[in-house]
């Protein structure tokens, strides 16, 4: 190792050991935002409150009330009787859904013919609509098994086959936990961001101070200069990560089968291009404001919308694919759920450890001949 790499590395760590409010910035967020996303961003759907306008009253009416309530998912509210008390409740938001059970609903299934039953939803927030039309498709179907099994127990017939039936086996995540998909997203898109942050103000610090002169006029090579400061912000996140990754696989009990050591491996080489990509910004910045500000709009949005954190970059428009394509965390969040989830190992994943590669060299690459034309 260079004697002036070396130097520069011992000088910024001992920056950063001697600035301790930083250094606990520097993890205590990361854990912060984790333990606040991991609590609050659940995307599972259940207890919802459900009301009911029951026009039939009569047992069988009373018994599909019950498969409802009877569930998980859906959570009694209140017997209502009018649309005029359902548009209240779901206006106020007291009430997520409202069944409407017509007066002929009894009659019309003794006697074999199909009855229609209203179901109004608060389409207020789409997702959670069609998790909610999902489930009552669902319970509603239990209940015309136990009609139709019912019906032919009474004809005499002991022994019930179905001509088709359906079973359904979620692999990798059978419970369908959202924090199972959350908690490994959160890991890659905090990485993203936050690293960028913290090494965006690796120069622009020293220029603002009028310290960086001091490394205009040394010998020390652009390289040296870039990878020395590089490195500690790399270790420092590279901590970061294995308490978020303690986090969500002790705390929140997120599933994990995959290899801790090459997820690692590729964290490493993630890191080093989050980092990366702050170093560039902190060389192009003329101050902190800039600096963070750039880091803030071009890592938090495009980590959120464009990595695959909420929906597959294949679903995208052309443009949003191609977006995806400049940015680290869209190939690193493949390796994470895949890891997490799958259990799957580094052979599946070579192109986007090589795309990390390579984008890694391009930015460092940029950052060095950025520092050359300011030495200039």
């Amino acid at each position: 190792m260079s004697k002036r790499l070396f130097a520069i590395l011992k000088k910024e760590f001992r920056e950063l050991l001697r600035d301790p409010l930083y250094l606990t910035f520097a993890f205590i967020v990361p854990v912060v935002i984790i333990i606040l996303m991991g609590y609050g961003l659940i995307l599972d759907v259940k207890n919802i409150p459900v009301s009911f306008i029951d026009y039939d009253r009569t047992q069988l009416s009373r018994e599909y009330r019950y498969s409802f309530t009877n569930s998980e998912y859906f959570k009694f509210f209140n017997l209502i009787e009018s649309y005029r008390d359902a548009e209240e409740l779901i206006k106020s938001g007291e009430c997520r859904i409202v069944i409407v059970i017509p007066p002929d609903f009894s009659r019309k299934l003794y006697s074999g013919k199909p009855a229609q039953v209203q179901v109004l939803i608060d389409g207020s927030f789409p997702m959670r609509a069609e998790v909610m039309k999902g489930y009552v498709s669902a319970i509603n179907m239990q209940f015309n098994q136990k009609l139709l099994k019912d019906f032919i127990e009474q004809r005499g017939i002991s022994q019930i086959n179905f001509p088709i039936s359906v079973e359904t086996r979620a692999w990798y995540n059978p419970a369908l936990e959202s924090k199972n998909f959350i908690l490994p997203g959160e890991l890659v898109t905090t990485l993203m961001f936050y690293s960028v942050l913290l090494a965006s103000l690796i120069v622009v610090r020293e220029k603002e101070s009028g310290s960086i002169f001091n490394l205009y006029c040394s010998p020390v090579r652009a390289w040296e200069v870039v990878f020395g400061k590089a490195i500690p912000y790399v270790t420092v996140s590279f901590v970061t990560y294995l308490i978020i990754f303690l986090l969500t696989v002790g705390l929140f009990q997120t599933k994990f089968t995959g290899s801790f050591i090459f997820l690692t491996f590729s964290t490493i080489i993630y890191l080093f291009c989050t980092v990366g990509v702050g170093v560039l910004i902190s060389m192009l910045a003329k101050t902190q404001i800039t600096a963070m500000l750039i880091a803030f709009l071009g890592t938090i949005i495009p980590s959120f919308i464009y990595s695959g954190y909420f929906s597959p970059i294949t679903s995208m428009s052309q443009s949003g694919q191609l977006i995806s394509k400049t940015i680290p965390a869209s190939y690193f969040m493949g390796i994470v759920r895949g890891v997490y989830l799958k259990g799957i190992g580094a052979e599946s994943f070579t192109s986007e450890l090589l795309s990390l590669l390579i984008y890694a060299t391009v930015v460092y690459s940029l950052a060095i001949l950025s520092f050359r034309k300011r030495i200039g």
